[in-house]
């Protein structure tokens, strides 16, 4: 069983639909990747997804309950945490910090004196946890947001376009914590628009084009689809 289920969700805005019947599954253990040109309905997916749009229609569930009608707090009971596509790092405070503000208010605040070391140890932060948080470069602090997600200790993580700003180097490296939070069964959603990473890391894919999903499979299989390859990954496949 999946431990994400989207059912045929559709947002409008007025006598636009944003996404359109949409239907995706996240199993357990396993990257998914959402990929697509911009405005194909990606982020507006993860928002119905994590709590912070409701669906006109349809229903959203996480390891079995529906939340369709929860908001993001009460979902992230449910285990979910996400990254955006905006930087929403607290910039003031030391990466250190920021990750202990959100291991506080997660479901085992009583090991955030332990849970932070770990996790900044993890992700190769703990060289810079006292650094400001304004003072990093875009793909470090993209990572120290993705670190301050994994302080809640995620069932379903949800990254929105976490590899941009970093290098070929960090991406590597960045490849590898992917598939080890999927090794240790953490379900990993990432919509991405660097295909090397997407193609190399992920399970299963789905493309969204106009809010609807245009091809969904293996890399492999989506690599074939003339649609795909034609409109989306061009010379990049």
């Amino acid at each position: 069983m999946a431990l994400l289920e989207v059912k045929n969700v559709t947002v409008a805005f007025g006598g636009v639909r944003a996404l359109d019947g949409v239907a995706i599954a996240a199993e357990k253990g396993r990257v998914t990747g959402l990929i697509g040109p911009n405005g194909a309905g990606k982020s507006t997916l993860f928002d119905v997804i994590s709590g912070l749009r409701r669906p006109s229609s349809g229903q959203v569930f996480i390891d079995g309950h529906d939340v369709t009608r929860l908001g993001p707090s009460r979902r992230s009971k449910h285990g979910l945490a996400r990254t955006f596509q905006r930087l929403e790092l607290f910039g003031r405070l030391s990466v250190r910090d920021n990750l202990l503000v959100a291991a506080e208010l997660g479901p085992e605040r009583r090991k955030a004196a332990t849970l932070v070391p770990e996790v900044l140890d993890r992700l190769g932060l703990t060289g810079i946890a006292d650094t400001s948080a304004d003072t990093l470069p875009t793909g470090v602090a993209r990572l120290v947001e993705v670190a301050r997600a994994l302080t809640v200790r995620p069932k379903l993580l949800l990254l929105d376009e976490p590899a941009a700003g970093q290098d070929a180097e960090e991406t590597e490296r960045f490849a590898d914590l992917l598939r080890s939070l999927a090794a240790d069964g953490t379900t990993v959603v990432i919509v991405e628009h660097d295909m090397d990473l997407v193609m190399s890391v992920c399970d299963d894919l789905y493309v969204l084009d106009l809010g609807k999903v245009i091809a969904a499979g293996s890399p492999e299989e989506i690599r074939r689809d003339e649609l795909v390859l034609a409109a989306y990954l061009g010379d990049a496949a």
